[in-house]
């Protein structure tokens, strides 16, 4: 509050460490030592990721995700990121976020850390594909107009920041998504923070 008795305005600090999978290594560990940010986002997804990860899931199970995230990134900032009270959110889960997820769980125990890990899921669609096949109007591909072919690897829906934003309300430290649209990991944090000044208004 300031001295009229109304809410200040606050800052929110976000550090974007990557831009695609294979994007430079240094971003997150330089973005964590400046302690001037609140967040740390990570966008990893392309069509073309989704599809390289989708083949690795199709010869491990357990893969599908960026694994840079966990094995690179996060190793190397876990504990910064949790005493300094960053808190994360990447798109890295891919086709597999719940493994992803796991990843990241036995990295906090392996460094000692305590985290709360949130996993956005829903972007999945396979199941739908006979019903889209059968729909009165078939989905067809947007350019040439071809139907559904007949083998899909996987067949996922671009979820929004609203998700998210309902993570981070939960109280999550880090949230894992699969795919979503490439500004909801940076938006999910905004909408978090202007639903809290609103909030914050109206009570008072």
């Amino acid at each position: 509050m300031d001295s009229n008795g109304k809410a200040a305005a606050r800052t929110v600090r976000i550090g974007g460490a990557s831009g695609f999978w294979g994007d430079s290594s240094v971003g997150a560990p330089q973005l964590v030592a400046s302690g001037q940010i609140d967040y740390l986002v990570f966008d990893y997804l392309a069509e073309l990721t989704m599809s390289i990860l989708a083949a690795a899931r199709l010869k491990k199970p357990e893969l599908g995700y960026a694994t840079d995230f966990v094995t690179v990134a996060m190793k190397s900032v876990l504990k910064d990121v949790v005493a300094k009270g960053i808190r994360v959110v990447s798109n890295a889960g891919g086709v597999n976020p719940q493994a992803c997820a796991a990843a990241l769980a036995a990295l906090a125990a392996e460094q000692g850390v305590p985290l709360k890990i949130a996993v956005v899921t829903g972007d999945d669609v396979m199941p739908l594909l006979p019903k889209l096949r059968e729909a009165a109007t078939p989905v067809r591909e947007l350019q040439s107009g071809k139907p559904l072919p007949d083998k899909v690897l996987t067949a996922n829906a671009y979820l929004g920041a609203e998700p998210i934003r309902a993570a981070l309300d939960a109280g999550a430290q880090v949230v894992i998504t699969g795919r979503c649209v490439d500004s909801a990991v940076t938006l999910g944090v905004l909408l978090l923070n202007i639903l809290a000044r609103i909030l914050f208004k109206n009570k008072h």
